[in-house]
C-alpha cells in the first residue's frame, strides 16, 4: 500500500462518514489519495475534512481547476479507484454510461481497476433495477464489494450496510497486486488441529495459524483461486477465500486432500497433531487424586497422503523444528515426497503466537533460499513470490 495512488470517490450516503475514517486508515499505510466528493455527499461530510487528513485539495466539481482537467489527470495519475459509498443513483449512472458531475466524469474516462462498495436501504439495494445496474457494471469489469447485513440508518436491519473498512482495504490491496497467480487453484491447510479425549479436554499446540491464513490472503490477492482449511483458530479468514473450518486432523486430512485433488500449489502450513487420543470419554472426567492415562495412536499424515495422491501441481510442505532444522526439514521433505519445505526454528516459543518468524525454503538435493526474518505478512509474499519462482524453473 505504501506509495499506492488512490482515487477515491465519495457518494451522497450517509456511510460517506465511513470513507473519512477509511481515507485515514489508507494514508497511515503510506497512500497517497485524491479524493473526489459529489455535491449529494457534501450534505454529509466536508471537503474540508478529507483535504485536511489527505494534505491534498479534494475536489468537488468539473470547474475547480478547469485548466488542469481533472477528470482526466486524476484517473491518469491513479493506480486504482474506489467509490465509497456507491449509492444507487451512481450506479445507475454508471451502467448507463451517464456524466453529469466530476466523479461520473472522471470514472467514465478511467482505465484503472474500478472498485465499487454500494450502501443504501435494503429496499433500493434488492431493487431489481439496482440489480441489473450492478450485473451490467461487473460485467465490465468493476469489482463490487458487496455490502454486509446489518443496522441501517433507517432503524431497519437488513442487507446495504456498507462493507467493513478490512474488506474495502483487502479489495485495494488485490487491485494493486499483479495477478501472477490468475487462473491458478491454490490450497492452504492452516492452524492447529484438537484431539479430544473428554468433552472440555484435548490435545493440540500453540499454533495459531497466522502464517497460513497470511498466505491465502496473498496467494487470493494475486489472483488465485483459494482454499483455506482452517483447524481452530480466533483468527478471522480472510475475504475473498473459500474456507473450510476443519478441528481434528481426520477432518483436515480429508478436506485437504479434496481440496488438494484439484490444486496447482498446495502449501501444507497446518500444525497437524502427530497423535490423537485412543478412547474420547463421552463424559468430562473429574480431577481427582489419581493419575490418568491418556492411550495415544498416530493421526493421519496429511502432507504424506497428499504428495502420496499428487498428479500434478507443487506440494510445500512446513517443520516446526527445535534442533538439526535444516537437516531434519529436508530429510522430511525427501521421505514425503514433497517439492519444496518451509522450516523454521521453534524453540522457546519463536513462530507460534509472534507477529514475527523466521524461515528457510529448502527443495531438491541442495536448494536453499533464506527467507529472512519479517512479519507472517511479509513472510507470506516472500515465500510464494520464491513458489512462483521454483514452478517456473
Amino acid at each position: 500500500m505504501k506509495g499506492a495512488r488512490i482515487l477515491l470517490g465519495v457518494g451522497g450516503g450517509i456511510a460517506a462518514y465511513k470513507a473519512a475514517a477509511l481515507t485515514s486508515t489508507l494514508v497511515q499505510r503510506g497512500a497517497l489519495l485524491d479524493v473526489i466528493l459529489t455535491a449529494e455527499a457534501e450534505r454529509f461530510v466536508s471537503p474540508l475534512t478529507f483535504s485536511s487528513l489527505t494534505a491534498r485539495p479534494a475536489y468537488t466539481s468539473l470547474w475547480d481547476v478547469p485548466e488542469r482537467i481533472p477528470h482526466i489527470r486524476l484517473v491518469r495519475e491513479a493506480q486504482v479507484g474506489l467509490v465509497v459509498p456507491a449509492t444507487a443513483n451512481l450506479l445507475a449512472k454508471l451502467a448507463l454510461g451517464l456524466a453529469d458531475d466530476l466523479l461520473t466524469t472522471a470514472l467514465l474516462a478511467a482505465r484503472i481497476p474500478l472498485i465499487l462498495a454500494p450502501a443504501m436501504n435494503e429496499a433500493m439495494y434488492e431493487n431489481a433495477a439496482t440489480q441489473e445496474h450492478l450485473a451490467t457494471l461487473r460485467t465490465r469489469g468493476y469489482t463490487i464489494v458487496d455490502p454486509e447485513r446489518g443496522y441501517l440508518a433507517e432503524g431497519e436491519s437488513g442487507i446495504g450496510r456498507l462493507a467493513d473498512e478490512e474488506r474495502l482495504v483487502e479489495a485495494l490491496e488485490r487491485a494493486l497486486t499483479p495477478q501472477t497467480l490468475a487462473g491458478t487453484r491454490v490450497t492452504v491447510t492452516a492452524g492447529p488441529t484438537r484431539e479430544a479425549f473428554d468433552p472440555v479436554r484435548f490435545v493440540s499446540n500453540a499454533s495459531t495459524g497466522a502464517t497460513g491464513v497470511a498466505l491465502a490472503r496473498e496467494a487470493a490477492r494475486r489472483g488465485a483461486a483459494v482454499t483455506l482449511i482452517l483447524g481452530p483458530t480466533l483468527l478471522a479468514p480472510p475475504s475473498g477465500v473459500t474456507t473450510v473450518r476443519v478441528a481434528t486432523a481426520q477432518e483436515m486430512h480429508d478436506a485437504a486432500l479434496a481440496s488438494a485433488a484439484g490444486a496447482d500449489i498446495v502449501i501444507a502450513s497446518a500444525a497437524v497433531v502427530d497423535w490423537r487420543p485412543v478412547n474420547d470419554s463421552p463424559q468430562k472426567q473429574k480431577k481427582g487424586e489419581q493419575s490418568i492415562d491418556v492411550r495415544l495412536e498416530a493421526t493421519p499424515d496429511v502432507v504424506a497422503e497428499i504428495a502420496a495422491r499428487k498428479e500434478k501441481g507443487f506440494l510445500v510442505g512446513f517443520a516446526a523444528e527445535t534442533q538439526d532444522h535444516e537437516r531434519n526439514a529436508r530429510e522430511k521433505m525427501h521421505r514425503k515426497h514433497l517439492d519444496a519445505i518451509a522450516v523454521n526454528d521453534v524453540r522457546d516459543g519463536h513462530g507460534f503466537g509472534t507477529g514475527e518468524n523466521a524461515l528457510v525454503l529448502l527443495w531438491g538435493k541442495n536448494g536453499r533460499k533464506d527467507l529472512g526474518t519479517a512479519s507472517k505478512e511479509t513472510l507470506a509474499a516472500r515465500l510464494l513470490d520464491a513458489i512462483e519462482e521454483l514452478r517456473c524453473s
